[in-house]
């Protein structure tokens, strides 16, 4: 499927979204919408899997209404189901039983059948409780079928259901939905509803250029000259992961590049952002035993898994990646004094959790490993401790580099912000800074990074290039003589200086100017003499 098609598809489904959803807002019926292209994406994959398993002794289909092929199989072959089922366990890493099945229940919702709303319960609770080997609980926690947006009474949500799923159905037997392309149809569905959510978009989604640009700072190798690029990331994690787009990218980008990676890890406190997160990694075909997300609060720190005491089993990460909530307020207490992440820097203020969400990710961070961190530009300059906590990372040689970024990128917040570059073992004695806050093209509603923007800003940041007005390389001896202030532009200026004037080649320009009319006057008073009219003084 082409590229265009792959948008296509998430307009169309969009579309059917905003035709549907009727008196429910969008972050409800998003929940509906992604978890149902979620089941069509589980059941598409395992049924192809499925006709290869079983080959010639898979049933064919004889139309669209007719029972789907997998539970014709089940009926004739009751002895082999268990046989089978195990087989798929290895292949794909899942089960799911016929009636649970995206293409029986499209039979059901097309057949208008009163059944549909009390299989789709019993096929998600399977799909949390048996599918995987893997516990998925509560991944569909959020998809209230009572509710009463559905309709007051059963017969009328169960009717509701039966047009969505239709309308669906439909919208998707016009293209060829491959797992790649439902992949990109879920991650636009999720930027469309991200942008009808206004201010509450910032708890689940990054835009895609921004995640391309901090996905390839972590993927880039300083100490591989050739090629700049890493081999392999045995580890990546987002700690405050949103719907999971950043740590996808990642894989993205290093699977493009011939690398391999290894597991996944992500915190995200909000519940239905965390369903999302395990969705999307689900239907981008990254196994249950590749990623794991928790559901927690990365502040408190309380997953048991990042708390470990012992040195040799304590988690470390290759790279990691985040946009945390901007200027967070939080009540950090006595006791995260002699917490380990911010004992050697110290506490964020209350006002905002800015560096507490960073030095929590450097607490976990490889000793070569990188961090990209989105983060608003007054981490940058902010005085009391925020400044003490500057002067500790700088000294320590932890700060790489500071890229700024454009104003309104984000459906949350239409402030610039920054992206903070931090290594444990960075080699040059300096800072990189790079002010790419005017390189960027005008939108109605956001502003946007082109393909050449983000290209200038990756290379810049590899080859630590230096450019008047754009990108330098400043010591932190001399930053530290501004008082640990990483403010962009006190190092990177933008304004074009006026050009200077050259007295003396002005002051002969003019002369030759008075001798130039002097001559044209002498020239225009002779034709007027010939006239006989008056002459010009």
């Amino acid at each position: 499927m082409t590229e265009h098609d792959q948008k296509q598809l998430g307009k169309t489904l969009w579309n059917i979204a905003d035709q549907l959803r009727g008196a429910m807002n969008a972050d409800d019926f998003r929940d509906y919408m992604l978890s149902f292209l979620f089941l069509r994406y589980l059941s598409h994959n395992y049924e192809m899997a499925a006709a290869k398993e079983l080959g010639p002794d898979y049933p064919k289909l004889a139309s669209d209404d007719a029972t789907p092929p997998l539970a014709v199989w089940y009926e004739k072959n009751t002895d082999d189901i268990d046989d089978f089922e195990r087989q798929m366990r290895r292949k794909v890493h899942y089960v799911i039983k016929p009636p649970y099945l995206w293409s029986s229940i499209v039979r059901l919702a097309r057949t208008q059948n009163d059944d549909l709303l009390n299989t789709l319960q019993k096929g998600f609770r399977y799909i949390e409780e048996e599918s995987f080997q893997s516990n998925f609980q509560g991944l569909f926690s959020e998809i209230n079928l009572a509710s009463d947006k559905l309709g007051r009474k059963y017969p009328d949500r169960n009717a509701k259901l039966c047009s969505i799923i239709s309308e669906i159905a439909r919208g998707m037997s016009l293209f060829s939905t491959d797992t790649d392309t439902l992949g990109d149809a879920y991650e636009y569905l999720i930027g469309q509803f991200a942008a009808g959510s206004g201010k509450k978009a910032g708890e689940f989604y990054t835009p895609q250029q921004i995640s391309g640009i901090l996905s390839a700072i972590v993927t880039l190798d300083s100490q591989e000259p050739k090629t700049g690029k890493r081999n392999k990331l045995d580890s990546v994690f987002d700690l405050a992961c949103g719907s999971g787009s950043l740590l996808l990218n990642v894989r993205h980008r290093m699977k493009v590049a011939g690398g391999t990676i290894g597991k996944i890890f992500g915190v995200e406190k909000n519940i239905t952002t965390y369903n999302l997160a395990r969705m999307n990694m689900l239907l981008h075909g990254v196994k249950d035993t590749e990623f794991e997300i928790y559901h927690g609060d990365t502040l408190t720190n309380d997953w048991d898994f990042l708390r470990e005491t012992n040195p040799a089993k304590k988690p470390k990460f290759d790279a990691i990646v985040a946009n945390p909530p901007f200027s967070y307020r939080w009540e950090p207490g006595e006791a995260m004094n002699e917490d380990m992440r911010f004992k050697n820097h110290g506490v964020a203020p209350k006002s905002a959790a800015d560096f507490a969400f960073l030095l929590h990710g450097l607490h976990y961070l490889k000793e070569d490993g990188v961090m990209a961190i989105i983060l608003p530009h007054g981490v940058l300059f902010r005085g009391g401790v925020e400044e003490r906590i500057r002067r500790k990372l700088l000294n320590d040689g932890h700060i790489d580099t500071v890229i700024g970024l454009p104003e309104n990128l984000f459906y949350s917040t239409g402030i610039p912000v920054c992206i903070l570059v931090l290594k444990k073992c960075k080699k040059p004695d300096d800072v990189l800074f790079i002010n790419a806050a005017d390189h960027f093209e005008r939108g109605k509603r956001q502003n946007q990074l082109r393909p050449e923007h983000i290209d200038k800003i990756i290379d810049t940041y590899q080859h630590r290039k230096q450019e008047p007005r754009y990108s330098k390389r400043v010591s932190v001896e001399e930053i530290e003589g501004n008082d640990c202030n990483l403010n962009i532009s006190r190092y990177v200026d933008t304004t074009v200086a006026e050009e200077e004037v050259d007295l003396k080649a002005a002051h002969r320009l003019l002369i030759k100017i008075e001798k130039d009319i002097a001559k044209a006057k002498e020239k225009h008073n002779a034709f007027l003499k010939e006239l006989k009219l008056p002459l010009l003084p």
